[in-house]
Order: structure tokens, then sequence, then C-alpha cells
């Protein structure tokens, strides 16, 4: 995700992690087979890149939330982490992210990212969001379109107005335009550059 402004972020509490990690494992287990290289809303990004992409990211957690550097972790999850069981190797990387998360304080952390040392609380929030979108996107790749809970698409909401110019930062496309009384989806895959058409 791209770097948030995080003067501009409001307090809140209880971020809806495993609930979006559990939206984004459903629809995993719903790929078929002859689904895995299907074209996702994600440019150059099939359904296999795009799981492949979420399972890096939470294998990142354990070992920044052990205090790691970006430097430290190296090369270990770039490239493919799916192997040959893509489900098994998403949900071993799910739990074990889950786990690193259940542990006391864990959002009151430094965690060194690629751009700043943040909050264990902002990274969090940051790998939400990101499933939050990207479930949406798994949905789209897979041909099952869908409506997110509405709690997952609040909180993402939220987080992305907090943003900055997130075309700008090569990761989204420019924001569409919504007619004035869209609903929050709606609003929200139009702000990452997506027609929600769920």
């Amino acid at each position: 995700m791209a770097q948030r402004r995080q003067h501009r972020r409001a307090v809140r509490t209880g971020t809806p992690y495993t609930e979006a990690l559990d939206a984004f494992d459903e629809r995993v287990r719903l790929i078929t087979p002859d689904q895995w290289d299907s074209p996702t809303p994600c440019a150059d990004w099939s359904v296999r890149d795009l799981v492949n992409h979420l399972t890096g990211e939470q294998l990142w957690v354990p070992e920044l939330l052990m205090g790691a550097t970006i430097a430290e972790v190296g090369g270990r999850f770039d490239g493919d982490v799916l192997g040959a069981d893509p489900v098994a190797a998403w949900a071993d990387a799910a739990t074990a992210a889950r786990e690193a998360w259940a542990v006391p304080g864990a959002t009151e952390l430094t965690v060194h990212l690629s751009f700043a040392d943040v909050s264990g609380q902002y990274y969090l929030d940051q790998l939400t969001t990101d499933l939050v979108i990207h479930t949406w996107d798994l949905a789209e790749g897979i041909g099952r379109r869908t409506r997110l809970p509405a709690g997952l698409v609040d909180f993402a909401l939220g987080e992305i107005t907090g943003y900055g110019d997130l075309s700008g930062s090569g990761l989204f496309d420019p924001p569409l335009p919504v007619a004035d009384d869209a609903g929050p989806q709606t609003r929200l895959l139009a702000l990452t550059g997506r027609r929600d058409g769920g």
C-alpha cells in the first residue's frame, strides 16, 4: 500500500484484521484449479500473483513484529512463496501472521518498513486495508462479484482517505468519478481506480 501521511490518521480502535484475513481466505478457498492464471483487476497480476502478494505480506508480519529490518529479512520472501500448494501456503502464512498480531502489545511496537519506522498499529491498519481491497480483486478474478462486509468497507474507506496521492504511488490507477449517492464500496473502489460492478 502507499505511504500514508501519519498526521492525518484519525485515532481508531478495533482494526478488523482477522475479519479481513477471513474474507480473503474465503475467496482463496473458492479458487478452482483452472483459475490460478486468470487475470484480476490488478494490472499484470493473475489470481496466483495476487494470492502470492498477500501471502508474502503475511509472511513478513512475524519478522517485522520481532524487530527485523527490511535489510535483515532480505529477499527471503521475494518471488513465488506459494509453491505446489498455494492454498496451504496462504493458510500457513495467515495463521502465523494472526498469531503474531495476537501477542499483547504488538500494535505498540515500532515496525521498520521500507519508507519509515512506524507503529505496529499503523502497520496493522495498512495490512488490513490491503486485504480488503484485494479481497474484492480476487473475487472479481474468479468470477464471484461480491459485496464486501460493511465493517471492512467502512474501515478501508476511512484509511484510504488518509493516504496521499494513490495514483502517484504507482500502485493504483487514478481515482474514478462516482455518483454523489454512491455507496461506500463503490466509493472505496473508485478511490483506488476500480469500477464496482458488484
